[in-house]
């Protein structure tokens, strides 16, 4: 009897690692020689997949790994026992020890975070690697700007930490420049108001994907945090980024289930939401939203069948989705289709899809699931 792993895929995603390479080195020759280069990993890679992603990511020569929780970065320990790390999310207490099994650097942005943190460290006999998150306008995570240089002492105080960032985060760089401007001049104040901070030591960064095009060069800056852009996305439309020549790294794939010929009048999938108006040849595709295909894409979206565009008719199911290939020559079972990527000299972009989603390419990635394949690819192949 076959094993799974070499049944037939259904539905798979291909990430291109040598794609993810030479965007690193094309981000990275973008910007200053100075810029350290912080790799977003977190979500899994975005879907793509931490520790394939990351390995490549340390081959290409990132500087820094971002996470959100302490299984990422375990993972990543896996690969490097000394690789920089920072968790970008706030720790729960009963972590606070893991930190320190792991050297993960901690983003800190309370009284009460630094003194539990400083605890865990003397009791471990070693110093715990911080960075200070501060909140220019996010409401998010971090200290309130004005409440920044307090918290640095308390840092500075603290013998059983050790800075090592500081840093903000912008929460409207693609479409509010103003405030962007404003979030980076209150970051700027806060840390002239640090008595004593050496920021030449530390990495200091406020930039991500959608924030680069307003990159200030000058100043205290010193790194990015990189991560839709490096899977060749740009985070928004008209990027000043555009001229980095990022390509997709990921693409989504499923196959032709069935081919049949319906007649006009039939109401096809659940709830007869598409009625068809004439004689229509369909495919079924063997991929639906338990695989990644989000139910907002029915009767919206498109998928490509021998590199033509077929509009999916009716509601995405869980398990199937029904396109209209009439216009397609010899569509047959078990031909690739492609819901995201190239095929031929057409494309499904992942923005596109998204669109017909209601969502950002971030989401999206997130969403495929973990019964789609991954597969990888290098300079070499599959």
């Amino acid at each position: 009897m076959a094993t799974a792993s070499r049944l037939p895929l259904r539905c798979w995603a291909e990430i291109d690692l040598a794609a993810l390479e030479r965007n690193l080195h094309l981000i990275r020759a973008s910007l200053p020689p100075h810029m350290r280069y912080v790799a977003v990993v977190k979500a899994d890679a975005y879907g793509h997949g931490l520790p394939q992603t990351a390995a490549r990511l340390m081959h290409a020569g990132a500087d820094l790994f971002g996470v959100a929780n302490l299984a990422e970065a375990a993972a990543i320990r896996e690969l490097s026992p000394d690789w920089p790390i920072l968790l970008l999310s706030p720790l729960l207490p009963d972590e606070d020890r893991y930190v320190i099994d792991y050297d993960v650097a901690a983003t800190v942005s309370s009284a009460e975070e630094v003194a539990r943190l400083d605890t865990a460290g003397r009791a471990a006999g070693r110093a715990v690697t911080v960075h200070l998150k501060i909140d220019t306008g996010m409401g998010r995570l971090g200290v309130w700007h004005e409440e920044a240089p307090a918290l640095y002492r308390k840092i500075c105080d603290s013998k059983n930490l050790k800075l090592a960032g500081v840093f903000t985060h912008f929460s409207s760089p693609d479409d509010d420049a103003a405030f962007t401007a404003e979030q980076r001049r209150r970051f700027l104040a806060a840390l002239n108001k640090c008595e004593g901070i050496d920021l030449a030591a530390l990495f200091v960064h406020a930039d991500n994907s959608a924030g680069l095009e307003t990159i200030e060069v000058a100043g205290p800056f010193n790194a990015v945090r990189v991560g839709l852009l490096q899977f060749g996305i740009l985070p928004h439309t008209g990027s000043l980024l555009s001229h980095v020549k990022a390509v997709p790294v990921f693409s989504f794939r499923t196959r032709v289930g069935l081919v049949k010929r319906l007649p006009a009048g039939t109401g096809v999938s659940y709830g007869r939401t598409h009625v068809l108006t004439r004689d229509t040849t369909v495919a079924i595709l063997t991929a639906g939203y338990g695989d990644g295909l989000p139910r907002a894409a029915s009767n919206r979206g498109y998928v490509l069948i021998r590199g033509q565009r077929c509009p999916v008719l009716g509601r995405v199911t869980m398990d199937q989705t029904i396109v209209d290939v009439t216009a397609v020559a010899d569509v047959c079972a078990g031909d690739e289709v492609v819901l995201i990527g190239r095929q031929s000299d057409a494309e499904i972009s992942l923005t596109e899809f998204s669109r017909w989603a209601d969502t950002i390419p971030w989401e999206t990635l997130c969403s495929v699931t973990k019964r789609v394949t991954r597969l990888y690819r290098t300079s070499l192949g599959l």
